[in-house]
């Protein structure tokens, strides 16, 4: 499992940050993180930049607090964040760590900025850059959680690198679409786990029979319908429709197919 979404790990690596701000900082970037995945999925990119907006405004009150000695309460809404952020660079020296008083605020301006300037997940008349926006978002807040490990973690220092090196790790979509197909890119799923990525990657979350069969790449149709799908129905991970043949995921088939993906090795 990625420690990205591993709150006890990154918990404990945090350890030093005062708790009132540390839950929602990593709540906040598993988030981040978790709604990335399901952008290579559904088009979702603009959650992924709301969340970076919260992120960075977390963060920010953690800092405002070390710098000055209060901060903006949680149910207060921050009216001129760059501005904000500005003062906390402009502020004395003293014994405040250079990257939390300098280095950190520029970032959390730069993620801040991408993400209200580029209309993230709108659709125009330019070339689009979503993904690339999203996948510098994404890195810029690993780099941000990184910076905060460093400077706060309480752990051997082989296991805090350890953690900071996994934080880079690249998580890579499961799923591929070519021509009007799809296909299952990960390696030692069950017929039953491939289907329920596959209703996952549409738009919908339902597929025909008909398709599932072709793209699952099973061998034999009476098999796959009289076990696969008839399986998962009576699980009630998916409802498979008698008359339209039509397959669409359930609550619960959705949950399983977000721990496939985040649980990748």
């Amino acid at each position: 499992m990625f420690i990205s979404f591993d709150k006890s790990k990154l918990s404990e690596a945090l350890s030093g940050i005062s708790e009132e701000f540390r839950e929602q900082i990593i709540d906040v970037y598993i988030e981040i993180k978790k709604r990335q995945v399901k952008s290579f999925f559904n088009d979702e990119l603009d959650t992924v930049g709301l969340s970076s907006g919260k992120f960075c405004e977390t963060v920010f009150r953690m800092i405002q607090k070390e710098v000055t000695g209060s901060f903006t309460p949680f149910d207060k809404h921050i009216s001129n964040f760059p501005q904000e952020l500005t003062k906390i660079i402009m502020a004395p020296a003293g014994a405040i760590n250079e990257s939390l008083r300098v280095i950190i605020p520029r970032a959390l301006m730069f993620i801040y900025t991408l993400r209200n300037k580029r209309g993230i997940g709108h659709v125009g008349g330019d070339v689009e850059a979503n993904q690339i926006d999203i996948g510098t978002i994404v890195k810029s807040v690993d780099w941000v959680v990184c910076e905060l490990i460093r400077i706060y973690h309480n752990l051997p220092l082989e296991k805090a690198q350890l953690i900071v090196d996994s934080l880079n790790l690249k998580i890579l979509p499961d799923l591929w679409n070519i021509d009007g197909k799809r296909r299952v890119l990960k390696s030692g799923l069950k017929f039953k786990e491939k289907i329920i990525l596959l209703l996952y990657n549409e738009l919908k979350n339902k597929a025909s029979l008909e398709e599932l069969f072709e793209w699952s790449e099973h061998s034999n149709k009476s098999t796959f319908k009289s076990s696969i799908i008839n399986g998962l129905h009576k699980e009630k991970l998916i409802e498979f429709n008698k008359n339209t043949s039509e397959v669409s995921i359930s609550p619960t088939g959705l949950a399983l197919a977000e721990s496939l993906i985040i649980n990748q090795s």
